[in-house]
């Protein structure tokens, strides 16, 4: 039985709510994740309540987000990251890049971001972040620079190099599948490369002329050296021949960087006070304190060392095979009273005293002449069968085990290959992307280069939550007709001025459409109605789906894009910062498009 026309109209008018609804929504969501008053993970969740609240969506459509393999690829990602870090791999490569690019942070973000663009061409930008988020962290470390920094430009270089060839991201394969199947010519490999390679470059120097001045510079230490009193093990490290921290000043120098309060320098025989602009220099020795984790590190950082470990080393005790551990002295102890110095500790037990802690007090005198008491902690290295000894005779009790041995960095290129191998394969199609990446997970998990709660620790939940709920966000935009209502409004709105000015209206909207949604569904969705706008206007229809498809490629003004999110978290960035850098490159690059493409492919 046919409908009533009331019965149409009140459809129209109810599916005209939905969409108001949904388009309502999605400008309340971008002012609150602007301004960042309330944690992006918990307006996600509660815009999902409200979809569902409002009928717009199922909750099975509200949650299906979290199930897609793009989750399982980020999370698997999270953790291989922290067992690169873990095992010192990225401390290794980070090494390596500051020696090509000499430390200075332009030529870093021009050589990084020219090998990440040129890579992407022809991988997955996402892919492709992944693969430099831990080296460039690790870089960032080593140069005392701030990660917020260098992060952003990696993620945008993976983005644009996408734009330069038909495989650089999915979203072009998408959009020439869908013009194949609507009777168009599919876009060949280079077509593309042109105006590809001029949006990238106009993105490098952007960022080395413009955005450089407006990432933020995050996690630095106050240039006054001031920090609230820190709970930690006091250590001695020493200075090596050849370190990068000689002549670095002692508040800026990487002891900051690698979280470390500097009490006191002894050089020489001379204690020398820890002040703003006193530079350190070959052969001191620093009195540091710090967590625990952190000075395990220390001994596989080139250029420093543990003043303790060195003399055990130099006494001639294999520390291939030794442990760490956290002991507790108690009060039956031989060590009680004494020094490590009088009691000859070393000599006597083949143990070396890494550091050492005492309640909530920080120490300053060297740690080799603290009298011992008690209840004091001891941060010990050797054999294991030693250690026993000590805690069977009831002189120590270990709280906590840390195994290092120097086949652990192995155990980390090991894992970095196999991260290599399953990026190939994925980009080969072999093995999808979400499978390849969690099974480098279970490697590293299986190698036991982190433990189990280490990966929990280092996943981003925040994050997942995030790409998760605007996942349905976009379904509630396409099932409410939301998406089919702006892009009418677009054709409405701009058709008496021009082909070009409709043009830019399809290009502005899919930009605004993959902030939602995904790349490639954003451009699926305007391409149809874009198309149908071409016609119209007895304009061509190429270079209006060329212009979507670019279009839905920069997706640079918010950190929804996938390769965004990889560098959101560990880059500490704000909602903000993404409107301000990318704000201007997105405007920069939606120009160039609407100026290239017509005059690759006339109107």
């Amino acid at each position: 039985m046919l409908l009533a026309p009331a019965h149409i109209r009140a459809i129209i008018r109810a599916r005209f709510m939905d969409a108001a609804k949904v388009i309502g929504l999605l400008i309340i969501a971008l002012i609150l994740f602007a301004t960042e008053k309330i944690s992006v993970d918990l307006v996600t969740l509660g815009l999902l309540c409200a979809l569902v609240l409002m009928g717009i969506i199922t909750p099975n459509e509200a949650f299906a987000g979290f199930g897609q393999d793009m989750i399982i690829m980020l999370g698997s990602i999270f953790v291989i990251g922290a067992a690169l870090r873990e095992t010192g791999v990225l401390d290794s490569v980070g090494h390596v890049l500051a020696r090509t690019t000499g430390g200075n942070p332009k030529r870093i973000i021009a050589g990084m971001m020219s090998t990440v663009g040129g890579i992407s061409a022809f991988m997955n930008n996402t892919t492709v972040t992944a693969m430099f988020l831990g080296p460039v962290m690790g870089l960032a470390r080593r140069l005392h620079i701030s990660p917020s920094r260098l992060l952003m430009p990696l993620a945008f270089s993976s983005i644009l190099g996408g734009t330069c060839t038909l495989i650089g991201t999915s979203t072009n394969l998408a959009v020439s599948g869908a013009m194949k199947k609507l009777g168009m010519e599919p876009i060949a490999m280079f077509e593309i490369t042109p105006v590809g390679l001029v949006l990238f470059a106009a993105g490098l120097f952007y960022m080395l002329l413009v955005g450089a001045r407006w990432l933020p510079d995050r996690d630095r230490p106050e240039a006054d050296g001031t920090s609230t009193p820190i709970r930690e093990y006091l250590c001695e490290v020493v200075i090596l021949p050849g370190s990068p921290i000689i002549g670095q000043e002692v508040y800026a120098s990487d002891f900051s960087v690698m979280e470390f309060q500097v009490i006191k320098i002894r050089r020489g025989d001379q204690d020398i006070e820890v002040g703003p602009h006193v530079k350190l220099q070959r052969g001191d020795v620093v009195l540091v304190a710090g967590k625990v984790q952190n000075l395990i590190r220390v001994k596989k950082i080139e250029g420093i060392d543990i003043l303790e470990d060195i003399g055990l080393r130099s006494s001639g005790l294999e520390m291939k095979d030794a442990s760490i551990v956290e002991v507790v002295l108690t009060p039956k102890s031989s060590l009680v009273g004494q020094s490590l110095r009088s009691s000859n500790f070393r000599r006597r037990s083949g143990l070396s005293v890494l550091a050492l802690l005492r309640g909530d007090r920080t120490l300053s005198d060297h740690m080799a002449d603290v009298p011992l008491q008690a209840g004091d902690m001891l941060l010990l290295q050797g054999a294991y069968d030693r250690i026993r000894v000590y805690e069977g005779n009831s002189e120590m009790v270990v709280i906590s085990e840390h195994t290092v041995s120097q086949s652990a960095q192995k155990r980390g290129i090991a894992v970095l290959v196999v991260f290599a191998l399953a990026v190939l394969l994925s980009s080969l199609d072999l093995i999808p992307a979400s499978i390849a990446f969690l099974l480098v997970a279970l490697v590293a998990l299986a190698t036991r280069c982190m433990t189990l709660d280490t990966a929990y620790e280092n996943v981003d939940w925040r994050l997942l939550i995030l790409i998760g709920g605007m996942t349905a966000f976009g379904t509630a935009m396409s099932k409410s007709g939301a998406d089919q209502v702006l892009a009418q409004w677009i054709l409405g709105w701009l058709q008496p001025c021009g082909a070009i000015a409709v043009l830019a209206g399809f290009s502005v909207l899919t930009v605004i459409l993959t902030q939602p949604m995904s790349n490639a569904a954003a451009a699926l969705v305007v391409l149809p109605v874009a198309l149908q706008a071409a016609e119209t206007l007895h304009a061509s229809p190429r270079a209006f789906a060329i212009t979507v498809m670019l279009s839905a490629s920069i997706s640079l003004l918010t950190p929804f894009e996938p390769s965004c999110i990889l560098v959101y978290g560990p880059g500490k960035y704000r909602f903000s910062d993404f409107i301000k850098v990318g704000g201007g490159l997105t405007l920069l690059t939606v120009l160039l498009i609407l100026l290239l493409v017509p005059l690759r492919w006339p109107l």
